[in-house]
């Protein structure tokens, strides 16, 4: 992460919840709808002091779930206006068959999720499983290392959402008490810097059935249809334009990533990816979220010992970035896939599975192993991390795997 600050900030503590709280507040936002739940209750907690201080002019309407408060979204985001709502867990989950409706009805909605763990047995703590079972809900996925990069990322995903060539909705995920509840230095912009980067919400242009050119919005002086029912005869192709969106967001998330650089010194990566020590890496790990820190450290030490370790933390988990990853892993000797959710039945992690994938046409390409971790919130020190990098030191002397899925820090 680069810190040039070109642009005059104020550095506040702020933990990872109200970071994304203020960027909504500066972001012009005209509709927020959300129910709360834990960890995400802060975010929207927050916003409500400031609607009632009238520190905006936001429509926010607590609505009695999350299914009900993504259904708000969707509405308020097709008649045109900002829109952003907030979720966690069961919330998340409770709002699954709605997800589809809103990237199908091309909303540009931006939600802000806690990540947390899924009953049963009930868990408050952090894990990715609860976005992980949407990523094929057609939103694309951010996820964040620090409250900093929370803030940041909430100002860019408006931008990306609403790009007329992506319309798309915006999950960013921040880990649950590890980034939501831990109070942190985060330089924010000046309100009129944001408001001058974010912009006003463009809609397309289109014709009715009366003959009108008119913006694409529910509207009763232009009345039109969206997400109406649909035979087989045309279903399929809503769908693959949705793909195309996706495949234009890769580009987009890019572009925004280097343009926020420009406004505020900091970028992450090239948006897609963000690497540390991993050009001349002979083993290295691939990470999402706030674990990167941790292991950013880690491979310090490994350096000073003379050991080529290196790190992949993957920002934009959808669209998922294959020729970004092919071109900075398929150097190295062993790679370590570490996933913070499980998919049962499964071999192995849902990040490791695309990863593994992703490079198995290369001609040369690591070998990949994948450990499971920190499901439910479990801690995961840097004893227990030194592991992954010795067990790719012995893989890559041998090149003998004896075991391809591991769970770390398990009692079995």
């Amino acid at each position: 992460m680069v810190s040039k600050q070109p642009v005059n900030q104020e550095l506040l503590a702020l933990n990872g919840d109200e970071a994304v709280a203020l960027a909504v507040k500066q972001s012009n936002v005209d509709v927020v709808a959300a129910y709360p739940i834990t960890p995400q209750t802060i975010i929207v907690e927050k916003f409500s002091e400031y609607v009632a201080n009238g520190e905006v002019t936001t429509e926010y309407i607590c609505t009695e779930s999350e299914h009900s408060a993504i259904s708000a979204s969707i509405a308020a985001s097709l008649t045109g206006a900002r829109t952003f709502t907030a979720s966690a867990s069961a919330g998340l989950a409770l709002m699954h068959e709605i997800l589809f409706v809103a990237s199908g009805s091309r909303a540009p909605i931006v939600m802000a999720v806690a990540n947390r763990a899924l009953s049963a047995p009930i868990n408050i703590h952090g894990d990715h499983s609860d976005s992980m079972a949407q990523r094929d809900s057609g939103w694309i996925h951010i996820y964040v290392e620090t409250a900093q990069e929370a803030y940041d990322s909430i100002l860019q995903a408006f931008k990306i959402a609403e790009d007329l060539d992506v319309s798309l909705p915006i999950i960013v995920g921040l880990d649950g008490f590890a980034i939501s509840h831990t109070l942190e230095n985060v330089n924010v912009l000046p309100d009129e810097a944001v408001a001058q980067f974010v912009d006003e919400r463009v809609l397309p242009m289109v014709v009715t059935h009366e003959g009108k050119t008119v913006p694409f919005k529910l509207d009763p002086d232009s009345p039109m249809t969206m997400g109406p029912n649909v035979s087989p005869a045309f279903y399929f192709e809503f769908k693959r334009q949705q793909d195309e969106a996706m495949k234009n967001a890769l580009q987009k998330i890019q572009d925004v990533n280097a343009k926020y650089a420009e406004l505020s010194g900091r970028s992450y990566g090239n948006g897609l990816i963000d690497t540390y020590q991993l050009e001349d890496a002979e083993i290295a790990v691939v990470v999402i979220g706030s674990t990167a820190g941790t292991l950013k450290v880690m491979i310090d030490e490994l350096r000073s010992e003379g050991i080529k370790a290196g790190l992949l933390r993957l920002r934009t988990f959808r669209p998922f970035p294959v020729e970004q990853l092919q071109n900075a892993l398929k150097h190295l000797k062993v790679l370590a896939v570490m996933d913070k959710s499980m998919s049962f039945g499964g071999f192995g992690g849902p990040l490791f599975n695309e990863v593994r994938t992703t490079l198995f046409d290369l001609k040369q390409h690591p070998i990949v192993v994948n450990y499971l971790f920190g499901i439910g919130g479990r801690d995961s020190n840097p004893h227990n991390l030194r592991k992954i990098f010795e067990n790719m030191q012995q893989i890559a002397k041998t090149g003998q795997v004896d075991t391809v899925v591991h769970y770390l820090n398990l009692r079995e």
